[in-house]
């Protein structure tokens, strides 16, 4: 990827609602310019949505968990996962994994200790025999936070290498 692109993802990283206009002066090229490479970005799959990160508590989220758990390594099952995380808007990310005996990961958020109950037995019910081990590791989305989940820390981290 040319550098000016890098630095243009970057930039969208710390705040994607900016015009191109503004983004043109931060990247020191023409407006026209930055709009074809946004459009490149898009169109080689580099930015895949423009999005926002909600304070899932003021929302009423209490909970996010982050689920580990060992299942059989079958396609049939791996399709069945895609459509039900697809179809849970719980779940914000769901992926193979690998480490500590486990092979798949969830992230969930939830309104309450009961919301999450009741997708944990819908999970289990719907994973049936396939899933062998699960461990959760709740977090309180009103507790402490000490480093809130943004995606700008990505550009910080570009710019000490």
């Amino acid at each position: 990827m040319k550098k000016i692109m890098m630095k243009l993802l970057l930039e969208l990283l710390k705040d994607s609602k900016r015009s191109d206009r503004e983004l043109a002066k931060a990247l020191g090229v023409s407006q026209p310019t930055v709009t074809r490479m946004r459009k490149k970005l898009v169109d080689d799959g580099l930015i895949q949505q423009y999005t926002i990160i909600p304070d899932f508590a003021k929302m009423g989220y209490e909970l996010m968990a982050i689920s580990c758990f060992k299942s059989k390594v079958k396609e049939e099952l791996r399709e069945r996962a895609k459509k039900l995380a697809k179809a849970n808007p719980n779940i914000i990310f769901a992926a193979g994994a690998q480490g500590m005996g486990k092979n798949g990961v969830v992230i969930s958020i939830h309104k309450n200790y009961t919301g999450y109950t009741n997708f944990f037995t819908e999970l289990m019910e719907e994973g049936g025999e396939d899933i062998k081990d699960y461990d959760t590791l709740l977090i309180s989305l009103e507790g402490v936070i000490i480093k809130p989940f943004s995606l700008k820390y990505l550009a910080e981290l570009e710019k000490k290498l």
